[in-house]
């Protein structure tokens, strides 16, 4: 009899802890619509204007009251992409030298130095690529890729330092700190004993590396992709100092762009008229809706490593 109360409290609180944590996906779910709901209903006259022809325009005039998302996009994409192209190899690498190679002294600073590196506040780079990167770029870098490159539309042009090839750059090295954490503590989660095994069975270090460490990690590195994949698509102070802001779309990456975010936060304040407030919102709406689909790619892709594993990741 005197274990009944005991066993009706626990029930209690079962129910209890249940119910919040019910409350708190709940909430996750409810916020997302919200955002969708409200961004929709601020955007509905750029979105009854232009409908989807909006995504297929390049067209930005204030005056003329023509607006579409086509070079932010364009910007965004392209930005994201040479981000990703520089960041994922380096991360990989230093996170498999800090787990695999490293003497443990040397690899505590290194990923102490790293997780500062993240901590650093975007506008700062923003600030030391524009002052710093962007005149290096249009001194050293830009010409000599014109030079040796410029054969290729991407590497032709004027070298004004500022642009969508630094952008790329400028967000590498701002994903590069959380990716190479993230992937860090993947590898560090590999049990030491199958390592061990395949050392003994013969393997090198090289083998050992790939067949086993990455192989183990396979989901925790799609996670860390997609997390600096992620912060890429949105980041904004970074790439509005350094991308030019210029709604033009041109395949030269020396040439400046702009992003959706470097947009809205170009020209949200000074969105006076009703339909160019709208639009602004839509494109908002839109890279929302882009970094929805990023997530569902992302789990899409899980689940076919998954498969690939034999369920055993």
């Amino acid at each position: 009899m005197s274990l009944l109360p005991h066993k009706s409290r626990g029930e209690r609180a079962d129910q209890s802890f249940r119910g919040l944590t019910l409350i708190a996906a709940a909430s996750v779910l409810l916020l997302m619509v919200g955002l969708l709901v409200e961004l929709a209903l601020n955007a509905r006259q750029a979105m009854g204007r232009f409908g989807l022809r909006f995504l297929a325009s390049d067209a930005w005039n204030p005056v003329t009251q023509e607006f579409g998302a086509l070079s932010s996009v364009y910007g965004t994409v392209v930005s994201t992409l040479i981000a990703m192209l520089l960041a994922v190899p380096l991360a990989l690498v230093i996170a498999l030298f800090l787990v695999e190679l490293a003497h443990p002294t040397v690899a505590r600073i290194v990923g102490s130095a790293i997780e500062l590196l993240a901590a650093v506040p975007s506008i700062i780079f923003g600030m030391w690529g524009l002052f710093v990167f962007a005149p290096f770029m249009a001194t050293h870098v830009q010409p000599f890729l014109g030079e040796h490159l410029g054969f290729l539309p991407l590497f032709q042009g004027a070298p004004m330092g500022i642009g969508i090839l630094t952008s790329g750059i400028i967000l590498a090295l701002m994903i590069l700190p959380f990716m190479t954490a993230v992937m860090r503590d993947v590898f560090k989660m590999v049990p030491s004993v199958v390592k061990e095994a395949a050392h003994g069975m013969g393997s090198t270090t090289w083998e050992v590396t790939r067949k086993v460490t990455v192989r183990y990690g396979a989901i925790g590195l799609v996670g860390a992709l997609f997390l600096g994949l992620g912060r890429a698509v949105g980041e904004t102070m970074a790439v509005t100092f350094v991308i030019g802001n210029s709604h033009r779309i041109n395949p030269s990456l020396f040439s400046a762009g702009n992003s959706i975010a470097s947009t809205l936060a170009n020209e949200f304040t000074e969105a006076s008229e009703p339909l160019y407030l709208s639009s602004l919102v839509y494109l908002g709406l839109v890279l929302l809706l882009m970094t929805l689909a990023i997530q569902l790619g992302a789990q899409a892709w899980l689940r076919h490593i998954k498969k690939t594993l034999g369920g055993s990741a």
